[in-house]
C-alpha cells in the first residue's frame, strides 16, 4: 500500500516533518493547478488541501488510491463529505489549530465596531477631530449570542469571558454544552436577548444564507453583527438593509458571499458596503495568523497517527 501524500497548497514544513517521521512520503506542490493535480492524483494515498482545491465526486473518482484528505483549516465545504465517506476516504481537518486566531479576530472586529475605530482613524487622517461622533459602547453587561458552539464558537466565548458579558449560544447539532463561558439556549432566545450576534457555523444547506432580511427582522434589539465563518451564511444585502433600518448597529465581516477581485467589485452591493462607516472588513484572515499557520499543520500531522504504515 502506498503511503505517499500530495500537498497542493501552502502548509507549514512541520506537517511534512511529522508525516515523514511516521513513514509517509510527501510531494509538496503548492503552486500546482487543479487540472495538473488531477493528472497525478490517482497515484496518491493522501491529499492535503486548503481552499483552492475542490474535492468533488469527479476528483474522488479519479483518485482511485486515495485513503485520506487533510484540510488545512476548519471548513470542509470544499469537500464532498458524503461521497468521500461512501468511498471510505477519511477526512481530517484542524479547527484546533486556528480556533484561537478566530476567537481573537472576532473580538477585535467587535471592539473596532463598538468604538468606531475605522471611522475615527479615517477622520483624524483627514484632519477632522470628532469626539462626540465617535462615542463608543462598552461590552460589559451586554448579551452576546453565538450561533455554533464548536471550536470557534467556544474560543470566541472564552476570549470574551474577561469582559463581564452574558454569553449565550445555540447549536442545532449538539445539546448539553453549557460551560463556564456560555449558556446553551434556543434560537428564539438568541433572537430575543442578543445585543451582539456572532456566527461560527460551517457552510451547509441549512446555514447557507441563514442571515436574511426575514431572520434579522425577528431580533428584538439593535445588534452588532460579526461573521468569521463562511461568507454565504449571511446575505450582504440583508445586512446592509438592516444597517440602514437601524437593526444592525455595525457589522464586522471577515467573509463575504463573493470574495476576491474582480468578482467582488462587480456585486451590486459592493459600493454601498465599502462606503458604509458601520462596516469593518477583513479579507478572510480570521483564522490565518503566523501562529495558526504552524498550529494547523501540527494538528494535521498529529491526526495522521491512525494512518501510519503497518510495521
Amino acid at each position: 500500500m502506498k503511503n505517499n501524500i500530495l500537498i497542493v497548497d501552502d502548509v507549514h514544513p512541520v506537517f511534512m516533518e511529522m508525516a515523514v517521521a511516521k513513514g509517509y512520503q510527501c510531494d509538496y506542490k503548492p503552486t500546482i493547478t487543479p487540472d495538473e493535480a488531477l493528472q497525478i492524483l490517482g497515484d496518491y494515498a493522501g491529499l492535503v488541501i486548503r481552499s483552492k482545491f475542490n474535492v468533488n465526486k469527479q476528483v474522488i473518482d479519479i483518485a482511485k488510491n486515495l485513503r485520506f484528505v487533510c484540510r488545512a483549516g476548519a471548513g470542509m465545504d470544499n469537500i464532498d463529505e458524503a461521497y468521500a465517506a461512501e468511498k471510505g476516504i477519511t477526512l481530517i481537518n484542524a479547527p484546533e489549530g486556528n480556533m484561537d486566531a478566530v476567537g481573537e479576530h472576532a473580538v477585535g472586529l467587535l471592539l473596532a465596531l463598538m468604538n468606531n475605530f475605522n471611522t475615527a482613524d479615517e477622520q483624524i487622517r483627514a484632519g477632522s477631530w470628532q469626539r462626540e461622533a465617535n462615542r463608543g459602547y462598552e461590552l460589559k453587561g451586554r448579551t452576546v449570542g453565538i450561533i455554533g458552539y464548536g471550536f470557534m464558537g467556544r474560543s470566541f466565548a472564552k476570549k470574551l469571558s474577561g469582559f463581564e458579558v452574558n454569553t449565550i449560544a445555540y447549536d442545532k447539532y449538539k445539546t448539553g454544552f453549557s460551560d463556564k463561558y456560555a449558556r446553551e439556549v434556543s434560537m428564539e432566545e438568541i433572537v430575543k436577548q442578543s445585543d451582539i450576534l456572532s456566527l461560527h457555523v460551517p457552510l451547509t444547506s441549512e446555514t447557507n444564507r441563514l442571515v436574511s432580511e426575514e431572520y434579522l427582522f425577528h431580533f428584538k434589539k439593535p445588534i452588532f453583527f460579526i461573521n468569521t465563518s463562511r461568507g454565504k451564511t449571511a446575505q450582504v444585502r440583508a445586512v446592509l438593509n438592516a444597517i440602514k433600518q437601524g437593526k444592525i448597529l455595525g457589522a464586522g465581516l471577515d467573509v463575504l458571499e463573493v470574495e476576491r477581485f474582480p468578482s467582488l467589485a462587480e456585486q451590486e452591493w459592493f459600493d454601498e458596503l465599502k462606503q458604509s462607516g458601520k462596516v469593518v472588513l477583513t479579507p478572510h484572515v480570521a483564522g490565518w495568523t503566523f501562529e495558526s499557520y504552524r498550529k494547523i499543520s501540527e494538528v494535521m500531522g498529529g491526526k495522521l497517527e491512525v494512518f501510519s504504515p503497518k510495521s
